[in-house]
């Protein structure tokens, strides 16, 4: 099976970290966020045409493994994979030093659509968007 991915390269900036210089752990769901973007866009799909499509796209769920701690002025690689998008949007991530390769965190997310006006759950992802993402795989 494909997957679209993509890496995304950060530092780790000051105001991310606590008093022992270690992010704390909030912030990689904003790494996650970045790198899901990247993600979405590499299919044309940015957050105002996914909303175009009538529907919009909360997390409902996120799971976090954190292996090893991030540090400030560590440059690191977010990798994100779509790995489902026909009735949900599952994506799954890496973290990575940069310098070593060596894996920091891993996560998952996913998204529902929900009616934009009604808030009631659509019946699955809009054919706009899935042709969108299979363009994009090739």
């Amino acid at each position: 099976m494909t997957f679209l991915q993509t890496s995304v390269p950060l530092e780790i900036p000051f105001h991310d970290v606590d008093s022992m210089g270690i992010v704390w752990h909030g912030h990689y769901l904003k790494y996650f966020e970045i790198a899901r973007t990247a993600l979405m866009r590499r299919a044309g799909l940015d957050v105002a045409d996914m909303l175009a499509t009538g529907c919009a796209w909360p997390v409902v769920t996120c799971e976090v493994k954190y292996i090893r701690p991030l540090r400030y002025g560590q440059r690191i690689l977010v990798e994100a994979r779509l790995e489902e998008y026909e009735f949900r949007i599952g994506i799954a991530y890496t973290v990575r030093d940069e310098a070593t390769g060596e894996r920091l965190t891993r996560g998952r997310t996913r998204q529902l659509p929900i009616d934009s006006t009604t808030g009631e759950l659509c019946p699955g992802t809009p054919p706009g968007m899935i042709a969108a993402i299979e363009r994009a795989l090739g």
